[in-house]
């Protein structure tokens, strides 16, 4: 055993809170204050955006949207205006569209910059003078009903007109069920570089305001983009919360009345959680931290790891005051014992927490970084405050005759509990082999298993189910939920239209555009292309500067002739002298359409591929690389399928790295520090071994319950060994402690600790279990997910501690 003498630190903290309680508590709410001042400078941030920002293909899309005009499907200064009817070719619907278009145009608050709609396209048919709003709502009132189908069926030729009209378009007929107009605001900066850190969008009070005119108009019209979605997404954290907390409250109260079963010790226990919050997001707040919706989850498991220390205590102290000893004596006992206890927990929960640290998604780095500082709060609250609160609010009692309830310890002996606790014990006498060769299979099929977790990630993780579940919309306020529409919108968008915003792939090339070979390697690149992409005969269906040459082309009959002069090899692709093409092209009235597509120095394009609406993430991803690969300018793939099968990879890699990190440094430390205390570095090996087993289980059951490994989802495999070490490390070090007492008797040990520190850890469980799962009850089906798992991984941590460690024990036992 080395010499490093631990026992006079925790003298030191001994002597203080039995001392001087009084000056520890008032120390630890001036504390407090400071952190309060931080809870007022909370910002939020919500959303996809902020898991994608270091992604390659976001940083792509990103250069996509600063580069060239804003298309459909990638727009980010675009709101959508959804127009549904029986048929929205009509005239009076037409009218409602440009009349609503013009509406926001009117108004310089909306920086509108340009519009675009199918029932411009037919005005523009009908009237090739009609530019403006006005002349184009003109050229619709003034027409017949013959010549608006005769322009419908003219403007069906057009492969941009009838993208804009759902499936069910009938050119003749001249009807369609819905169409999407839109609106281009000039935002500077662009939504992807302002949202996410603020937790709002500068398109949100543009597309508010879009949506109160839209009831203006006598038409169907829902108005749909990124300032709604982020709207939705904060609006969304602050529902939750509303409906989450008072229910978790709720069933932690009363199961904490169960554990403490006194007024005064459950307000305390209630207190030092409240702190244990305070502190945590008080430090958020002052290290200007953003409030995301990855950071919901660190309440939960904050008080998952405060209920237990806070039960410990209070039961230890218990044990002590039943055998007459003082106020002063038990909590030292107390103390003593648990210090050290919850110095494990404490280093292992924050390794648990900070392996998320090596993620490569920037939230879940912060989450591993606010959980790992929450649980440091977390053991010197409850580590001292508590003790200290206890200890003083003992005396006052002792001084003015106030009467303690409930003071005989969970899982005493004789109790009905006590005798359930013991049936691990009980198999660990009879065949102590049989339990670890059962468990060992039991964990082998349950990680096999859940080799096939499904790994998604997709905004819709944050946003609520198009059908609110019927509890939660019969909620009284203020716990009634918004009226939240993203949902159906993206589910109708998807149903009702071939091409929507994630339907599409883009290819950000850069290089020399003016290259002799630059435009026919991107023609051959879109040669057979992957089943994935759409396809027009052999060819992949794309927009891209060669089919703005091709359109002008086909106007101007001097820029025909300047493409045939430069195209040698006689393909329809000019590949000679292309810098002189580029600057016809951008010299003539189709320059707008131009630049969607190349830059004005001519060193990047984008080639808009349109993607089957059947394909999965997966085929997207994999058809858009393979066309990227193709091209011989550097090019990149991206898109918003493509960025968030990314972002999915990213989460199971850093998960599995999170989990195997967790594991060796987990190990380590309780190595090292059972060497330190007891001179026996194996018993950290006996702890970890129940750890293992629980992770296994719940990774199993993560896919038996159909719940995928997302962005939050993700970080709980090495959260689960933080929380898991709470319950092992509890029995082990209790176990160390009666084992020397007992004359190391092992199995005299064992009953001891189960009846000593099972019925505080069967307290916690119930509680945390019970208030943690409450979060199934989130809107937000990942927050539901969540609360589900961590509730899963806390009841196996509790299930292997007691059925399984004492058998890791009797073959420890035996072996040294």
């Amino acid at each position: 055993m080395v010499s490093f003498d631990y026992q006079r630190y925790i003298d030191w903290a001994d002597e203080w809170i039995t001392e001087r309680p009084k000056t520890v508590v008032l120390v630890f709410l001036v504390v407090t204050a400071v952190f309060a001042v931080g809870l007022t400078n909370i910002s939020t941030s919500s959303g996809t955006s902020q898991f994608t920002d270091d992604s390659p293909a976001q940083t792509a899309l990103d250069n996509v949207n600063e580069e060239f005009s804003p298309t459909f499907s990638e727009a980010n200064g675009s709101t959508q205006l959804i127009q549904r009817g029986s048929n929205v070719l009509s005239k009076d619907e037409m009218l409602a569209m440009l009349t609503l278009q013009q509406r926001a145009e009117d108004d310089p608050s909306l920086r509108v910059a340009s519009t675009s709609s199918a029932a411009a396209i037919v005005a523009q048919t009908l009237d090739p003078e009609a530019t403006t709003l006005d002349d184009q709502i003109d050229a619709i009132k003034d027409a017949t009903p013959t010549e608006i189908e005769s322009a419908i069926g003219t403007a069906a030729e057009n492969d941009g007109f009838t993208s804009l009209l759902s499936n069910d378009f009938n050119a003749q007929s001249a009807s369609a069920s819905a169409t999407i107009g839109t609106v281009t605001h000039d935002v500077p900066g662009g939504i992807s570089e302002s949202a996410g850190t603020s937790g709002s969008s500068p398109l949100t009070a543009i597309q508010t305001r879009v949506q109160s005119m839209a009831g203006s108009v006598d038409s169907d019209i829902t108005v749909f983009g990124n300032g709604i979605v982020s709207a939705e997404f904060t609006n969304i954290i602050f529902d939750s919360l509303i409906i989450v907390v008072p229910a978790a409250a709720l069933l932690i109260l009363v199961f904490l009345i169960f554990a403490y079963r006194d007024p005064i010790d459950l307000l305390l226990g209630v207190v030092s959680l409240v702190l244990a919050i305070v502190w945590t997001f008080g430090f958020t707040g002052l290290a200007g931290l953003p409030f995301s919706q990855m950071l919901i989850a660190v309440p939960p498991l904050l008080l998952a790891v405060g209920i237990d220390f806070g039960i410990h205590t209070i039961n230890r102290y218990r044990e002590e005051r039943v055998q007459e000893y003082s106020v002063t004596e038990s909590m030292r006992t107390a103390t003593d014992q648990l210090f050290v206890a919850f110095f494990i927990v404490t280093g292992t929960t924050v390794v648990g927490f900070a392996a998320n640290g090596i993620s490569d998604l920037q939230p879940i780095r912060q989450f591993g970084l606010v959980a790992a500082v929450g649980i440091v709060f977390t053991f010197l609250i409850f580590g001292i405050f508590l003790p200290a609160a206890k200890v003083w609010g003992d005396h006052l009692r002792v001084r003015y005759g106030i009467p303690e309830f409930g003071l005989s310890p969970l899982g005493a002996e004789g109790s009905l509990l006590g005798r359930v606790l013991t049936v691990g014990v009980s198999a660990a006498r009879r065949a102590p082999y049989a339990v670890l060769v059962l468990t060992l299979l039991l964990s082998v099929v349950a990680g096999s298993y859940a080799t096939g977790v499904d790994t998604t990630f997709s905004q819709d993780d944050f946003l609520p189910p198009e059908d609110l579940p019927g509890y939660v919309e019969a909620l009284p306020e203020p716990f009634a939920p918004g009226d939240y529409s993203v949902t159906d919108t993206t589910n109708f968008l998807e149903d009702n239209f071939a091409t929507t915003q994630g339907s599409s792939v883009t290819v950000y090339a850069e290089g020399n555009l003016r290259s002799d070979s630059a435009l026919e390697s991107i023609q051959r690149a879109n040669r057979n292309p992957p089943d994935a992409i759409v396809t027009n005969g052999r060819t992949a269906d794309a927009d891209s500067i060669m089919t703005v040459i091709d359109d002008y082309a086909n106007q101007s009959s001097s820029f025909a002739a300047l493409v045939e002069r430069n195209d040698v090899d006689g393909d329809g692709v000019p590949d000679d002298n292309l810098g002189e093409v580029y600057d016809a092209l951008l010299d003539s009235p189709y320059r707008a359409q131009a630049l969607n597509y190349i830059t004005e120095d001519y060193r990047s394009t984008q080639v808009v591929y349109s993607v089957d609406s059947d394909a999965t993430q997966d085929e997207v991803s994999n058809s858009g690389r393979t066309l990227a690969d193709r091209y011989r300018l550097t090019a990149t793939a991206t898109g918003q399928m493509i960025v968030l099968k990314a972002v999915s990879d990213t989460i199971f890699t850093s998960a599995i790295q999170s989990l195997v990190a967790a594991l060796i440094v987990t190990a380590i430390f309780l190595v090292v520090i059972y060497y330190i205390i007891e001179g026996r570095p194996s018993l950290g090996l006996v702890n970890l071994v129940p750890i293992v087993v629980s992770v296994a289980l719940l990774a199993g059951s993560m896919r038996l319950f159909g719940i995928p490994l997302n962005a939050l989802t993700a970080t709980i495999l090495s959260i689960a060994i933080g929380l898991g070490v709470d319950y092992s490390s509890h029995f082990v070090h209790r176990f160390v402690d009666e084992y020397h007492e007992s004359g190391e008797d092992v199995f005299v040990a064992l009953d001891d600790t189960v009846r000593g520190t099972g019925g505080a850890l069967t307290g916690s469980m119930l509680t945390t279990t019970t208030g943690i799962g409450v979060l199934a009850l989130a809107i937000t089906p990942i927050l539901g997910q969540f609360g589900v798992v961590v509730a899963l991984s806390i009841f196996f941590a509790y299930l292997t501690s007691m059925l399984l460690t004492p058998s890791v024990i009797v073959v420890w036992e035996r072996w040294t």
